[in-house]
């Protein structure tokens, strides 16, 4: 079977797409989307010491787009933004008890649909494919 770089790519960006419709789907019915899942993910991890500019460049993604991300998250309850103690101009993002929440309700379900999409592979096409992959990201990391 001959299969062009091009088909592969194109399967890759299909699996891609379809991977995040199903997870975002499923997460968003448990209260928070995919997208505001891994954004409240990142804000836990800084532990109240992230910034906007810290989480759109962990996560890279523009910061307007994390910017009007945490306006939502913020309208919904789920962060705070505070002013640091040291720079008034700067403002910390901290998880609410509701972001939490919305991380403990989700990290489950993320786990299971994870079992449920790679569940088809056996343990060495899972070993191939991770091989792949990571050479496929040290490519782009040179690029």
């Amino acid at each position: 079977m001959n299969i062009t770089e091009e088909q592969l790519c194109t399967d890759l960006s299909r699996v891609f797409t379809l991977l995040r419709r199903r997870f975002d789907r499923a997460m968003t019915e448990q209260g928070a989307s995919l997208a505001q899942t891994k954004i409240l993910m990142c804000v836990k991890a800084y532990a109240g010491a992230g910034r906007a500019a810290d989480i759109a460049e962990a996560l890279d993604i523009a910061p307007r787009t994390v910017t009007e991300a945490l306006d939502g998250l913020e309208r919904d309850g789920m962060v705070r933004r505070v002013p640091d103690a040291e720079d008034r101009r700067v403002k910390r993002v901290t998880l609410t008890p509701a972001g939490d929440a919305a991380i403990a309700v989700t990290d489950p379900l993320r786990r299971q649909l994870s079992r449920e999409v790679m569940g088809v592979l056996d343990l060495s096409e899972r070993e191939h494919l991770n091989a792949a992959l990571q050479k496929i990201l040290r490519g782009l990391a040179e690029i």
